[in-house]
């Protein structure tokens, strides 16, 4: 169903998250290279972000629990196995080689006007509306029942307040406490990262982008209106308008805090952003762009949402996680 308060304060908190790490800790929020590095090459920068992520599920499961998806019964049977397995190979090969995804091109990188982030998403965005409507039949895409799913449905109470309390202890975090209260240090720069993926945990929640159905619903422009769910279109208002506001206003190298000396992260001695163009598109980005596209139109999933999903239901985690990694080392 149509979603446009969680969708919109799950949004916000996605661009807090994103934009905090950012400004704070000099680097981009891109999920797919985190957790691929994660156990490939762990370090301060990776792990603390993975491991609030991977918390975040915990104050939506006691405080909140209504905001955890219902997701499609894990595998059960060695063909379904073999199937998620299959799928997670794919994202993992199409997020490496397309170096990126929906949070690291789409979310990091429109927002700072990347065009080289422009050519990813629109081939995983097209391939994976191909692949839903087209490839799959729209069979994958669930209905909402009785009603259209761009019926508006708005929070609870208890929701309202979790939602609303989390946004607001967020933006005091990074717009008062952070700056004002915490030294520029790797002990802080590390709890800044916990505290970044907990928000963008929290972020993917809220909205809905955890929930692979709903994600799928999005999809369903292109064949049926009534399975229509325009709910995730709010996250390119409230998530990447935000962003690009920051970025534009805090760029690498445009304030300076003393004479000729270009301003730093918050927490961190150096910015680390992508340094790769348009002109660097070979033909493995292409391809791992269409690949995650695929991956993506068939089970709703991305690399971050697959990470709380893996929390919540672990036989799917274990053959996705698996399929994943796989996928990362060709």
């Amino acid at each position: 169903m149509f979603t446009p308060v969680h969708t919109s304060l799950g949004a916000l908190l996605l661009f807090q998250a994103s934009s905090g790490l950012l400004v704070h800790n000099g680097a981009v929020f891109g999920i797919s290279s985190l957790l691929s590095g994660s156990v490939f090459n762990p370090n301060k920068d990776n792990v603390p972000i993975i491991a609030g992520l991977v918390a975040s599920v915990l104050p939506v499961y006691f405080l909140a629990p209504s905001l955890i998806p219902s997701y499609p019964a894990a595998p059960h049977t060695l063909a379904s196995a073999a199937a998620t397995l299959g799928v997670g190979m794919l994202l993992g090969w199409g997020t490496k080689n397309g170096c990126g995804c929906t949070s690291g091109h789409m979310l990091c990188g429109l927002s700072r006007l990347s065009p080289r982030s422009l050519i990813s998403t629109a081939l995983f965005f097209t391939t994976a509306l191909v692949t839903a409507n087209v490839v799959a039949g729209g069979s994958n895409i669930p209905t909402c029942g009785d009603l259209p799913c761009y019926t508006p449905v708005y929070p609870s109470s208890p929701e309202m307040i979790f939602m609303a309390g989390s946004l607001l202890l967020s933006t005091i975090t990074n717009f008062f406490i952070v700056p004002k209260a915490l030294q520029r240090s790797e002990a802080n720069k590390t709890f800044f990262a916990y505290l970044a993926g907990l928000e963008f945990g929290l972020g993917l929640l809220i909205s809905g982008m955890a929930d692979s159905a709903k994600v799928l619903r999005f999809f369903a422009i292109a064949t049926d209106s009534s399975r229509w769910d325009p709910s995730l279109a709010l996250i390119i208002l409230f998530g990447i308008g935000p962003s690009l506001v920051v970025y534009l206003t805090h760029k690498p190298g445009q304030k300076l805090e003393k004479e000729h000396e270009p301003a730093k992260p918050t927490l961190a001695e150096k910015w680390r952003l992508p340094t790769a163009t348009a002109a660097d598109i070979n033909w493995r980005f292409i391809a791992g762009s269409v690949a995650f596209g695929v991956a993506w139109g068939l089970q709703g999933v991305c690399p971050g949402p697959s990470i709380l999903r893996s929390v919540l239901q672990p036989t799917w985690g274990l053959a996705t996680m698996t399929g994943y990694m796989l996928g990362n080392l060709f």
